[in-house]
């Protein structure tokens, strides 16, 4: 059976791919010293055990299922360039790799990368030859220890998982692939929809610049006017009208096939398939507009953890499955918490409709700290530029709960660098700098809340009698107007007493745990009810679709099964504010 055979990008897909998935060999490096002693783990033509990628060891569908910390590892595999690939650049491809990884050729370094939750690649062409077979080491460290400067999110410091801390995930974690591009073929193309307008702006870069060659971009649509073939020149773009478009929505999430060609006069060089939906996201005064309406969010949380795969979801299908799951409990869109999810998870939501905000795994670093909150920006450059395509996505939101501010000024500064660097890359959506608290510089105004009576969590929300909304802390800067969400709310901890799947004394939720079900579904409605009956909010966002391991205030168990009635969770999670 294939593991995750699927093409891992579908915004950027090529024809002529390698699946690299399946068993690789590896090694375990307490020590770090892999590269010490004579050792040279880099020249390896195999290790001792068998892992199964693109699971990671900690999780059981890897084959491994190790909870300890492991700081570094060593992968191998053999890797058969096939002879048809002759005159093309050859590219390893990787979806995710926990944190740092090298890769070697032959014991030769051919790239490293730093962070753990975002897709890159190494050029191979150099090392390798079409018809020939070579050894692929991977070397991987990960250092998640309580203190760290690197980023983990929701992966535990501490040997055990604890309250809203989880399982680890150490190296890779997503589909490798192999692929062969011409030389002067694509590397990226960036595709604004412009709604108002009626057009798409395509605007291509090239692994290399040739005079002569072209760059033609097509839509699969009866609605395009033409084709577009313009000079083949980085940072050139290309303006597809549309006659009678269709936008994007969640009603209706209406995409428009794109193919882009890299030609020589009519010899086609490179082909990437692509898509875009013709949406706009934008803001008025207090409030969120999709398509130039009003918007209200009514989101849920989702952290992306499965039972057996930890970081890495067991299927495609998997993925699918969430966002139906989420959309029956009558949520229109998620707040993908601490955790940079897959490229087809996205492609899911663009194809099903449901609206995400993207974040980052920023739990780990400290945003006072300089050295902390560079590893940090690094890695959010390449979020925003892998996943700004994407039309399912209308926010940023690089940090999290940002209460660290032993140095103000440092501080600041990773605020406005993070909330800078989003918008410089792309200008068409805001940008919510922290969710939570403590804001420096943002486009959203976001509070998380916990209350669990619904009275009193009204009376928090609403305005004061000199019209001032309540801010977690209250040496924030002032409240300039935004719209204004409660992007963390609930967490109503509950578990069946015949199925708890957990010591009671290890389980973790917010408040007192409801007595009974009734009880459960009065306080739900209670705080949902409070949410949608304050003016100035313009959306929330429930804590959380599943519960994750120890952690059990999930709409679904943590093997999303159902837990409750789901008509009676739908019907509260449906309503829209009066």
């Amino acid at each position: 059976m294939e593991i995750r055979p699927e093409y891992p990008r579908p915004q950027f897909q090529r024809d002529s791919w390698i699946n690299l998935n399946g068993p690789w060999s590896y090694e375990f490096d307490f020590g770090e010293s892999g590269t010490e002693h004579g050792r040279q783990r880099f020249k390896s033509t195999g290790f001792d055990e068998t892992i199964l990628v693109p699971f990671c060891p900690e999780s059981e569908l890897s084959g491994v299922g190790y909870k300890d910390f492991i700081p570094a590892m060593w992968y191998h595999r053999t890797l058969d360039i096939p002879a048809a690939w002759a005159g093309q650049d050859v590219l390893l491809q990787f979806g995710g790799v926990d944190y740092e990884c090298e890769a070697y050729i032959n014991g030769q370094s051919v790239g490293l990368h730093y962070g753990g939750t975002v897709s890159f690649s190494f050029d191979l062409t150099r090392y390798v030859e079409a018809g020939q077979s070579f050894d692929l080491v991977v070397r991987v460290q990960d250092h998640c220890k309580n203190p760290s400067f690197q980023p983990r999110g929701k992966q535990s410091g501490e040997f055990a998982s604890r309250g809203c801390h989880y399982t680890r995930t150490t190296g890779i974690w997503q589909t490798v692939w192999l692929e062969a591009v011409a030389p002067a073929g694509l590397s990226n193309v960036q595709i604004i929809p412009d709604l108002d307008n009626s057009c798409f702006v395509v605007t291509p870069t090239f692994r290399t610049e040739k005079q002569g060659l072209t760059f033609q971009v097509s839509l699969d649509e009866a609605s395009a006017k033409a084709k577009k073939r313009i000079a083949a020149q980085n940072g050139s773009p290309v303006i597809l009208e549309l006659d009678n478009p269709t936008p994007w929505s969640p009603e209706r999430p209406h995409l428009y096939p794109i193919l882009c060609e890299v030609l020589d006069g009519e010899t086609v060089l490179d082909t990437v398939h692509t898509y875009a939906g013709l949406r706009k996201v934008h803001i008025e005064g207090d409030r969120v507009y999709l398509n130039n309406k009003p918007f209200y969010q009514r989101l849920v949380l989702d952290q992306g953890f499965y039972p057996e795969g930890i970081w890495t979801a067991p299927s495609d299908e998997a993925l699918r499955a969430d966002i139906e799951l989420s959309k029956a409990a009558g949520f229109n869109g998620a707040r993908l918490h601490q955790k940079v999810f897959e490229e087809r998870f996205h492609y899911w939501a663009d194809v099903l409709g449901y609206i995400t905000w993207g974040e980052t795994s920023s739990w780990g670093c400290d945003v006072s700290d300089a050295v902390s909150s560079g590893y940090m920006l690094q890695e959010w450059r390449e979020i925003v530029l892998r996943d700004r395509n994407h039309p399912s996505i209308i926010t940023w939101t690089p940090f999290n709960e940002t209460w660290e501010n032993s140095t103000p000024a440092q501080h600041s500064r990773s605020h406005r660098n993070a909330y800078e660097i989003a918008h410089a890359l792309d200008p068409t959506r805001p940008v919510n700098d922290t969710s939570g608290f403590r804001h420096v510089v943002t486009d959203l105004w976001t509070v998380h809340t916990y209350e669990q009576d619904p009275a009193k969590l009204f009376e928090k929300l609403s305005r004061d009698a000199e019209g001032n909304v309540w801010k977690v802390i209250e040496d924030e800067p002032d409240y300039t107007g935004q719209p204004y969400l409660v992007s963390e709310f609930g967490g109503i901890k509950w578990w069946p007493r015949d199925q708890i799947v957990h010591d009671i004394r290890d389980s973790w939720g917010y408040g007192e745990s409801p007595k009974s079900l009734e009880e459960f579904y009065a306080r739900l409605e209670g705080l949902v009810d409070a949410m949608l009956a304050i003016p100035h909010i313009s959306g929330y966002c429930y804590t959380q679709l599943t519960d994750v391991e120890q952690e059990q205030n999930g709409i679904y168990y943590y093997d999303r099964t159902e837990k409750f009635d789901m008509a009676r969770i739908r019907a509260i999670f449906s309503k829209e504010p009066s």
